[in-house]
Formats: structure tokens, sequence, C-alpha cells
């Protein structure tokens, strides 16, 4: 894939960024990357590293913005910087290389763990930052560029949808005490945790929860979490086809189920 042009700024803090000690790649990433972007987008660069990268080396570049440490924004995000060059917004992204290939050698096995990371309703799964090494256009230095393994599409369904079935229990259960607050959060677990699903089923990578749910085609439901009640639970796992999780058998199954247990985080 050729190296895509880029504005005058951007180009000269990628170089810049490139330059910097431990530094093995820069690429271009997010909605820029993937030809998704507004006119208004940022320009996100993604920068891999081994061993070592020191911030205080980005903040010395001179441009305006917030350099983060690393491991500030969490497990997934790792760090960054939020600069403004020459009136160019650009979001740098820290990525640890070994860090990045573990996780992509676990996804090839059909692993992964789903790591709370901020920003993020229902956690982040470590095969994200796959993810991205999977939509980059590589600007400097060279990257994998995995596509979707068959392990992790037959093990990420059913770990999503178990994690659904649990939402949908206690948004039922939330709802029943008119906690309208704790109901919606529980709802809104359950539909992304569906939308992560259909698109692992679909061998398509999910770079973040931004419009997750619309290409996994339940952009229907969010007009459901404007009041949510009993019904809207009921409405959601149907949309889903998921059955909410149930802690104790009704009376109607009273000796023929009993409680599964809570899957996998």
């Amino acid at each position: 894939m050729s190296r895509p042009a880029l504005p005058e700024p951007v180009a000269r803090v990628a170089s810049e960024l490139g330059g910097l000690p431990g530094v093995t790649a820069v690429a271009l990433g997010g909605s820029r990357a993937t030809n998704t972007h507004r006119p208004d987008s940022d320009w996100d660069l993604g920068v891999y590293y081994r061993d070592r990268l020191d911030p205080e080396e980005v903040r010395r570049l001179g441009h305006l913005g917030y350099v983060s440490e690393l491991g500030e924004w969490g497990p997934i995000m790792n760090g960054g910087a939020w600069l403004t060059v020459d009136g160019t917004p650009v979001d740098v992204l820290f990525r640890d290389l070994d860090i990045v290939e573990g996780w992509l050698a676990d996804a090839e096995e059909g692993r992964f763990e789903v790591l709370m990371q901020n920003g993020y309703v229902v956690g982040a799964p470590t095969y994200l930052p796959v993810a991205e090494l999977a939509a980059a256009r590589v600007l400097r230095g060279e990257l994998p560029r995995p596509r979707f393994p068959d392990a992790l599409a037959t093990a990420a369904p059913p770990r999503w949808r178990g994690r659904a079935a649990v939402s949908l229990m206690f948004a039922r259960i939330h709802a029943g005490a008119a906690d309208a607050v704790c109901c919606t959060g529980m709802l809104s677990g359950a539909i992304l945790c569906e939308a992560h699903a259909r698109l692992a089923e679909r061998r398509e990578w999910a770079l973040n929860e931004k419009r997750l749910v619309e290409r996994a085609g339940l952009g229907e439901l969010q007009s459901l979490l404007a009041a949510p009640g009993v019904e809207a639970v009921d409405e959601v796992a149907a949309a889903l086809g998921v059955e909410p999780l149930s802690a104790r058998p009704s009376a109607a199954t009273s000796g023929r189920s009993r409680p599964r247990a809570q899957p996998k985080p």
C-alpha cells in the first residue's frame, strides 16, 4: 500500500516523531486511515516503539498541547499527546510494539482479555491495538498488517454474548427498581457487547466504541435508551437475540434449570 500524502504540518511532526530514540514506526490511524473522516477530523499518528520511549522527548519538539506519561491513559491506550501543529490538530498515540505483537499472537489463538479503559463503556479488548495495525497507513518504518484470525472469530462472539446476557439480567433488576441510570448503563453494555460479537462474526475489526452500534446494524436501539424500563429491557433482549441471564430459575422452570456461571470478562 502506498504511503498517504499528508498536510505539511502532519508530515513534519510524523518525521520528528519517527526520529525519536526507540521509535520503530509511525503510522496514520483513525478515521483518516480508513477514509471515514470528516473535514474537521483530527489526524491520528500511532508511534510504535520498542524498549523505551521518553515522553519528555516528545515535549521537547515544542508543539502546543499536552503530552502524557506512559501508561497514563490506561492499559490499552497507553498514552500519547494532543498537539496543535501550525493550527492542525494532531493526536499522538504511544504503542509498545512488543506488547501489541503479544496481543496479536493471543488473537491468532482466539485469546483476548477485556480491560477497563478510560472512555470505554464495556472495556477494551486487547485485540483493539491489533485492529489498529490492520487499519494503519504506515508512514515510517514497517508494521505487521494482520487479518482477522479465524480462531478469534470463533471465540469472541460467545464471550461477548455471555456478557450481554449478564448485563440484560441486571438491566431488568434495575428497571424493576426504577433505577434509570443503572438500567440504561446495563442496556448500553448489552448492546455494545452484541455489537462486538457481530463484528467478530463478520471478521471485522473494531477500533473503538465509536459508531460500533451502527456498524453492527443495531442503530434502531438508540431510541429505546431515552426512557428505559422493563419493556425496554425485553425489547432490547429480543432485538439482540440474547436471552437475559437468570440468577434464579422461575417457577415454570424450577427443577429443570439452574443459574449459569457468569462468563469470563
